[in-house]
C-alpha cells in the first residue's frame, strides 16, 4: 500500500496523512456508536446533545476535506497541522460551550466573557469554514452574507434596514441560545437525519441497496422501456432512504443509465430520467430525506400524518416520470429487455431484506418517534442480513457501514447548521417578516403571483445550498406569506418543501442532472432540459396543492379530495400527452391543441371549469386511443 501511495505523496506529506485517516475513520465509528447510545438512552439533554454532535461533526470535517487538496502543494503539510489544531481548538471550544452557565444574567447584563467570546466566535468560524469545505462556498457564502447582515443592516436602505448587532451579541445568540446554530435544523439533523442516514449506509454495505435495485430492474424490464422504468422504481425507493438526489442519481445511475442508453435512450434522455427521478425520491414516503422531518418539527405536525399526505402527490409525481418514460420509449419504437433476471429469483435471494422496510413503515405509521425508527430499521436490517449465509456481513463491513453513515452525515450537519445561522439571523433581526410584507406588497395579495415569487427563490436559493438547507430558509421567510394569504399551515410546508427540490433538475445549476450526466457521458444543460421535462410536477402539483384540494388534511373533504386528485391526474397526463406529442399513438396538432387547452381549465379552481378541463381531456384522448387500434395499432 505505502508503494502505490508514496509516488504521488511528498514523503512527509504522505505520513501525516497516513496518520491522519486512520484516526478519522475510527472517530467516524466512535461518532455513530455515540449517535446510537444517545437514541436509546436520552442520556443527555439538547443542551449538551446538540453542541457535542456539531463538535464531532466539525472535527470529522477539517479531518476528512483537508484546506489544500493537493497533496503535493508545497503547504500541505502547514495547511494539514494547521486542520490539526483547529481541530484541537474546536475540542476546546465546544467544552466551553458545554460548561456554560445559561442559568446565569450575567452575560444577559455584560455580555460574554473573554474565554467564551471566543470560543463562541472560532466555532461560528469553523463552522462556515466546515461547509465550505464540505457542501460548497455558496452554502458558506450565504451563511457569512446574514452574519454581515445581523452586524451592519444599520447601514442599509430603509426598506431593508435593521439594528446592526455588535459580533458579541451575534456570536452570543448563535452559540450560546437555542435560536442560532443549535437551532432545530441541527436538531433535527442530529437526531432522526443521522439514524436514518446510518441506515440507508447499511443498506449499502450489506448489499440491500442493490437487492432493490435488481428487484426493480426484474420487475419492470419486460415492458417498454424497462431499464429507464426500473430506474424510476428503484430511485423512489433507494432516494427517498439516501436523502440525496445526487447521491442517488449517481449510486443507482451507475446501474440504470448504461442499461438505458444500451436499451436505445440518448445519453440525455438516460440522465434526464435519472435526475427526476432521484429528486422525487425526496419527496417519496415512508422517509423523504431530511426535510420532512424538520417539517414535522416546524409544522408542529406527527410525522405519521406528514407520511400519509404525502403519499398521493408523491405518486402523481411518480406516474408523471413513468409516463413520459413509456411515452419515449413509444416513439423511439423501444422494446422490454428479454434478458433479465426473474423476479423469483431475486426474491429467494434477498427477500428478507424487505422486513426492515415494512417493520420502519408500520413504526412510523404507528407514530413512533423517527429517531427510534432509525435505531430499529438499523438494527433490523444488520439481523436480517445475518438471517441468511450468503448474505452475512464481517466486522470489516460492520465497521465500514459505520463510518460510512457518519462522513455522510458531515455535509448535512454542516449545512443544517449554516442554516441555524440564517434561521437566527432572521429571528434575530426581523427579516421574515420584512420578507412577508415584500412578497404581500410585490404580489399586490395574489396568491399565485405569490407562488411564482417563491419559486423563483427556491430556484436561486437551490443554486447554491442543500435541499434541506433551502427549506429551511424558505419555510421561515415564506411560510408566513402564505399562510396571511390564507393558506393551511401544513399545505405551506409542503409546496415550499416540494419547490425546494427544483433545483436539483432546473437549468442552470440542475445539481442532480448534472450528476447523473456525468455518469451518462451526456451534455449537462441539455440533461437539465431533459430531466425539467420528466419533473414539470415539482411545478404542477405544488399549485395543485392549494387550488386543488390533493394533500388530504382535517382542512379538506373526502370529496374534495378526490376531485382535487382526479384534476391532477387530468393534468398530469394532459401535458404529457402535449409536450411529447404521444399519447396511443402520435397525436394530431388538433388533440395537441386540446390536451393544452384543457391544463389552464384544470388549474382554475372552480368545479365547472374542473370538469370542462376533465372533458376536454377525455375526448382527446379517448379519440386518440379509437384512432390507435382502428388506425393503427401500436402495443403498449
Amino acid at each position: 500500500m505505502a508503494d502505490e501511495i508514496a509516488p504521488r505523496y511528498a514523503p512527509s506529506h504522505w505520513l501525516i496523512d497516513k496518520a491522519i485517516l486512520p484516526t478519522m475513520a475510527w472517530v467516524a465509528i466512535a461518532l455513530s456508536a455515540f449517535q446510537i447510545y444517545q437514541a436509546v438512552t436520552m442520556d443527555i439533554g439538547t443542551t449538551f446533545f446538540r453542541p457535542i454532535h456539531l463538535g464531532w461533526i466539525l472535527v470529522l470535517v477539517f479531518l476528512k476535506f483537508p484546506a489544500l487538496k493537493n497533496p503535493n502543494a508545497p503547504l500541505y503539510l502547514p495547511f494539514r497541522l494547521l486542520d490539526a489544531t483547529l481541530c484541537a481548538a474546536i475540542i476546546a471550544a465546544t467544552y466551553a460551550v458545554l460548561v456554560f452557565d445559561y442559568t446565569g444574567i450575567n452575560h444577559l447584563l455584560y455580555g460574554l466573557n473573554q474565554p467564551d467570546y471566543w470560543a463562541g466566535a472560532l466555532l461560528l468560524f469553523a463552522t462556515l469554514e466546515a461547509t465550505r469545505r464540505s457542501v460548497g462556498w455558496e452554502m458558506a457564502l450565504i451563511g457569512v452574507i446574514f452574519v454581515a447582515y445581523a452586524m451592519f443592516g444599520n447601514v442599509l436602505p430603509d426598506a431593508i434596514a435593521t439594528q446592526g448587532f455588535s459580533l458579541e451579541r451575534l456570536v452570543r445568540f448563535q452559540l450560546f441560545t437555542s435560536e442560532g446554530v443549535y437551532g432545530a435544523p441541527l436538531g433535527i439533523a442530529a437526531t432522526a437525519v443521522f439514524m436514518f442516514v446510518l441506515f440507508g449506509a447499511f443498506l449499502e454495505s450489506t448489499g440491500a441497496g442493490k437487492f432493490f435495485i435488481d428487484l426493480s430492474y426484474a420487475a419492470a424490464g419486460k415492458y417498454r422501456g424497462g431499464p429507464a422504468k426500473a430506474c424510476v422504481l428503484a430511485s423512489a425507493g433507494m432516494g427517498s432512504i439516501s436523502g440525496s438526489a445526487i447521491a442517488n442519481a449517481v449510486a443507482v445511475g451507475a446501474l440504470t443509465i448504461p442499461m438505458m442508453k444500451k436499451l436505445g435512450y440518448k445519453p440525455e434522455q438516460a440522465a434526464g430520467i435519472e435526475a427526476s427521478a432521484s429528486t422525487g425520491g425526496q419527496i417519496m414516503p415512508p422517509v423523504m430525506g431530511a426535510g420532512a422531518f424538520i417539517m414535522a418539527e416546524f409544522t408542529n405536525t406527527p410525522y405519521r400524518d406528514i407520511v400519509l399526505i404525502s403519499i398521493v402527490p408523491a405518486i402523481l409525481y411518480f406516474t408523471s416520470v413513468l409516463l413520459y418514460v413509456h411515452l419515449m420509449a413509444c416513439k423511439l419504437g423501444l422494446k422490454g429487455v428479454e434478458e433479465r433476471p426473474k423476479v423469483r429469483d431475486i426474491l429467494a435471494y434477498g427477500f428478507h431484506f424487505v422486513l426492515p422496510l415494512l417493520l420502519i413503515t408500520g413504526l412510523l405509521m404507528l407514530n413512533y418517534p423517527p429517531t427510534l425508527v432509525g435505531v430499529i430499521g438499523t438494527v433490523a436490517i444488520l439481523i436480517a442480513c445475518m438471517l441468511r449465509k450468503h448474505t452475512r456481513i464481517n466486522m470489516a463491513q460492520f465497521w465500514h457501514g459505520m463510518k460510512s453513515g457518519a462522513l455522510m452525515m458531515l455535509p448535512i450537519s454542516a449545512a443544517c447548521a449554516t442554516a441555524g445561522i440564517v434561521v437566527g439571523v432572521i429571528g434575530q433581526t426581523g427579516l421574515g417578516i420584512q420578507f412577508t410584507d415584500f412578497v404581500l406588497s410585490l404580489s399586490n395579495g395574489n396568491l399565485f403571483i405569490a407562488l411564482i415569487l417563491i419559486a423563483f427563490a427556491a430556484l436561486i436559493l437551490g443554486m447554491g445550498l442543500p435541499v434541506t438547507a433551502a427549506y429551511i430558509i424558505l419555510a421561515v421567510m415564506a411560510a408566513p406569506a402564505l399562510e396571511s394569504m390564507g393558506v393551511y399551515l401544513l399545505t405551506a410546508h409542503m409546496v415550499i418543501f416540494w419547490l425546494s427540490q427544483i433545483s436539483n433538475i432546473s437549468p442552470p445549476v440542475a445539481l442532480a442532472a448534472f450528476a447523473a450526466a456525468g455518469v451518462a457521458n451526456a451534455k449537462p444543460q441539455r440533461s437539465a432540459v431533459e430531466a425539467l421535462k420528466l419533473s414539470n410536477a415539482f411545478f404542477i402539483l405544488p399549485v395543485m396543492m392549494i387550488y386543488s384540494d390533493v394533500l388530504f388534511h382535517d382542512h379538506i373533504s373526502i370529496s374534495a379530495f378526490a376531485l382535487g386528485t382526479a384534476v391532477s391526474a387530468c393534468i398530469v397526463f394532459s401535458l404529457a400527452y402535449a409536450l411529447e406529442g404521444f399519447a396511443f399513438v402520435r397525436t394530431l396538432r388538433a388533440e395537441r391543441f386540446v390536451f393544452f387547452a384543457a391544463v389552464p381549465l384544470l388549474l382554475y379552481k372552480t368545479l365547472e371549469t374542473s370538469l370542462l378541463g376533465m372533458a376536454l381531456f377525455a375526448a382527446a384522448a379517448g379519440y386518440n386511443y379509437w384512432r390507435a387500434h382502428n388506425v393503427q395499432r401500436v402495443v403498449l
